[in-house]
């Protein structure tokens, strides 16, 4: 197979598809991988490396789509990029449609076959290529929060652990999933004050055999929500409902009860965002105000970790990319139920039933479309 990976152009985002060491892997077994020039830099990976791993490098990112049959990124794709696929393709990377309906009704008019990672799953009920970028995410976002908190950026100045006869820092983590509870490690590692909010009580008795009581768990509802939520220096939404649209869970009407410079970091921005008020910002320009609260709403945060990133990517999408790549999309989906999961998007029809729901349109299943090829 022919594929391709073109350099990311999304705003700030210095992660790759592709790293030299799986570009050897499936070089090694016959298949050809054209590599955008310097498309690796931003992760530290040089234009030599790949091509003593066995990739040709091109000059643009026009040449990379033209000549290859399946394409890696990492975001999704850009307007720019989504005008360069071909019917027979295959598209293969982080896609987010439900909150997204222009990329999705142009990836439905390319008729492009598009997998998203973060719909694939596993045999234990886990998202396996989401989880990496959420470990990364969940840990980073106290780190941004903690930033946007100091009174310089908008925030309440409050030090994350405070300081003997001071109190730390009340934080609130909504969703206690990978995010959710890799948020709360590095929060509680900080020496804040660290409460989770989930509706499982499994899950909450997980967190609480791991982290007994330095990290307090608590039944997420609308009270607790509103009562916690006033008490929060910040509060980190890690609610994920896979393929849709995240739930809105605060509102606007809460902020003005919220403390003034208080921080809400919006993980599943990617989703659509947990909070009423959150829209999508940049590495640089990362936060806002609204009502007085501070909103960091980054939609990449893991590409400000770029090399972690994408290497803790690639370990996760190798197998499914090598499957795809040894027996085609269709046979690789019949293979492995989990892989085709994945499958959003195939000869303008939507194969993923939250995202059909969320955007009102009609869902196809996947079985029917992989059997009719």
């Amino acid at each position: 197979m022919k594929i391709g990976c073109p350099k990311e152009i999304k705003n700030q985002e210095y992660r790759v598809g592709l790293i030299p060491a799986t570009v050897k892997e499936l070089t090694k077994l016959g298949h050809s991988v054209f590599i955008q020039e310097s498309s690796g830099i931003g992760s530290g990976f040089l234009d030599s490396e790949y091509e003593s791993a066995g990739a040709q490098i091109l000059s643009n990112a026009s040449k990379v789509f033209s000549n290859s049959e399946m394409i890696i990124k990492v975001k999704e794709p850009q307007a720019e990029e989504r005008k360069l696929l071909k019917s027979d393709q295959i598209l293969f990377t982080y896609l987010h449609l439900a909150p997204d309906p222009v990329q999705s009704k142009e990836l439905i008019d390319s008729k492009v076959t598009a997998i998203a990672y973060e719909t694939v799953t596993d045999g234990r009920g886990g998202l396996p290529l989401l989880a990496p970028m959420s470990e990364v995410a969940g840990k980073l976002a106290p780190q941004v929060g903690s930033w946007t908190l100091q009174k310089a950026n908008g925030g309440r100045g409050v030090l994350m652990g405070g300081v003997p006869g001071v109190l730390p820092a009340n934080i609130l983590v909504i969703g206690g999933g990978v995010v959710g509870t890799n948020s709360a490690r590095v929060a509680c590692g900080m020496g804040a004050n660290v409460t989770i909010l989930d509706r499982s009580i499994e899950r909450m008795k997980e967190i609480d055999d791991c982290f007994g009581p330095h990290i307090k768990t608590a039944y997420s509802s609308i009270e607790t929500i509103n009562e916690l939520s006033r008490q929060a220096d910040m509060i980190i939404g890690a609610v994920l409902i896979p393929g849709a649209k995240a739930p809105k869970l605060i509102e606007r009407s809460q902020l003005s009860r919220m403390k003034k410079g208080a921080v809400l970091v919006d993980v599943a921005i990617d989703q659509g965002g947990c909070f009423e008020t959150s829209k999508p910002t940049t590495h640089d320009d990362p936060i806002y105000e609204v009502d007085g609260i501070v909103h960091y709403c980054v939609a990449n945060m893991p590409g400000a970790v770029a090399r972690t990133s994408t290497m803790a990517l690639n370990n996760a999408t190798m197998p499914f990319i090598m499957q795809i790549a040894e027996k085609g999309w269709a046979k690789a989906c019949l293979d492995n139920p989990h892989l085709k999961n994945g499958l959003n998007v195939h000869k303008g029809k939507i194969a993923y039933e939250a995202v059909a729901s969320s955007l009102g349109e009609k869902y196809y299943s996947p079985d029917e479309l992989i059997h009719n090829e």
